[in-house]
């Protein structure tokens, strides 16, 4: 069946209206009527082949929110009318230690939402930015939200399962004291979440004007990170720092202010590596450099649910689809408060 999408046709052009095919759902898939896609920046590497392997044509969005309209014969746990989500995963291999762990995101034959391999045509996933999408039963999930805040949710499929993963495994929570660095797409909903699960939040920026912005979201502390009095003040005092900046930037600084046994997660995805650390400051008080990415569909699950009990949703500004490309630049400029989100009814002409 064809659904309208935005996508691009290679990666030295703007996003553009097209015309795409999705299969008609089998026994296990569900298929959705996508309301809301969030915006990425990850969107744009992948877009414009930052990263390597884009393939073309590219429809993005993996932060995805809609109602269901069909199930198939063999899913019990879904019916039309549902309100549901996909994030970044739509398949994996099902039988690995991974998978059986609920750690689809780690599984080494992991099938992202888009760029993906795929039996559908054109032979790869295509994500978010159009009308409807089907998927597996296993990878879609349940929102509890109100349904006026299902735009808002969206970012969480992303941003907030990329954010709430590190801050569960390293076991953010009551006195733990915990950083997170940058107030973005991600930052801000990293503050939320470590701020509901009960930590003592300090919020790292390089802009004076964001202060009052991070205390609104839950910072306890906001500190100027070139300011070096202020970043003293922190020396080894920190249990985890979540790291959500996604250009590259100097470590050395953050990882400085973690106690012994303290650990610095990456969640951030630059174009270009950060520099390498100085290795004796992790060696000397035993920390920790880490990386994680999104997290599994029982996490996620949790995650959704977690949020809708503390009515945690993203900061966003909704855009329709003609606006793509303008919102793409605004989001390099750091131009966004804080995540964009397509309305996906306006891709109908």
């Amino acid at each position: 069946m064809s659904v309208k999408a935005y996508g691009a046709r290679e990666g030295t052009r703007p996003l553009e209206p097209m015309t795409i095919f999705r299969r008609q759902p089998g026994c296990d898939d569900v298929q959705i009527q996508i309301a809301f896609c969030g915006i990425c920046h990850s969107d744009i590497h992948q877009v414009r082949s930052e990263w390597a392997g884009t393939l073309y044509p590219c429809v993005p969005g993996h932060e995805i929110v809609g109602r269901v309209i069909a199930v198939g014969s063999h899913v019990p746990h879904f019916r039309p009318g549902d309100l549901v989500g996909v994030g970044c995963i739509v398949d994996s291999c099902r039988h690995c230690q991974d998978c059986a762990e609920g750690l689809e995101n780690y599984c080494d034959q992991l099938t992202m939402t888009y760029n993906g391999p795929s039996a559908d045509a054109p032979g790869h996933t295509l994500g978010g930015y159009s009308q409807q999408i089907v998927v597996h039963q296993r990878y879609v999930l349940r929102i509890r939200h109100p349904e006026s805040q299902l735009a808002a949710v969206a970012p969480l499929l992303c941003a907030g399962i990329t954010t709430y993963s590190p801050l569960r495994h390293w076991q953010t929570g009551p006195g733990k004291k915990v950083g997170v660095v940058g107030i973005g797409g991600l930052g801000h909903l990293g503050i939320k979440l470590a701020h509901a699960m009960g930590a003592h939040v300090v919020a790292f920026t390089t802009s004076d004007a964001k202060r009052d912005a991070a205390k609104a979201l839950g910072a306890d502390e906001v500190v100027l990170s070139h300011h070096a009095a202020e970043m003293e003040e922190h020396a080894r005092s920190f249990d985890f720092i979540l790291n959500t900046v996604a250009v590259a930037h100097s470590l050395e600084p953050f990882i400085a202010l973690l106690k012994r046994d303290g650990t610095m997660t990456l969640v951030g995805a630059p174009a270009t590596p950060h520099p390498s650390p100085e290795i004796f400051s992790l060696i000397a008080k035993r920390r920790t450099l880490a990386g994680s990415m999104i997290g599994g569909l029982p996490e996620t699950q949790e995650m959704l649910d977690f949020c809708a009990e503390k009515g945690i949703v993203a900061d966003i500004e909704l855009i329709h689809a003609g606006q793509i490309n303008d919102a793409y630049e605004r989001m390099l400029k750091g131009d966004v408060h804080y995540r964009f989100v397509m309305d996906n009814a306006t891709l109908e002409p």
